[in-house]
């Protein structure tokens, strides 16, 4: 299957794009390919309503659990 690309252009500071290409060369990457990758994170990770509800209800609920960390094997197992 083939995505079809549509050449685009766009102004970026100096500095922006010296980091993006830095970013790009550090993952052995073009910096088109780089560049798109992050777009499409940023695009594509819209959390769904249920996960919304959950990170809402863990902000607001002060009855949260604290998770022993000193005992992190017995907790795991107590779950």
């Amino acid at each position: 299957m083939t995505t079809e690309r549509k050449q685009t252009a766009f102004r970026l500071s100096t500095d922006l794009l010296s980091k993006l290409k830095e970013a790009a060369e550090r993952e052995n990457r073009s910096l088109n390919n780089y560049v798109e990758s992050v777009l499409m994170d940023v695009v594509s990770n819209n959390p769904n309503k249920l996960t919304l509800a959950a990170m809402k209800e863990a902000r607001e609920n002060h009855n949260l659990e604290t998770l022993d960390i000193d005992n992190l094997e017995e907790t795991i197992a107590s779950l």
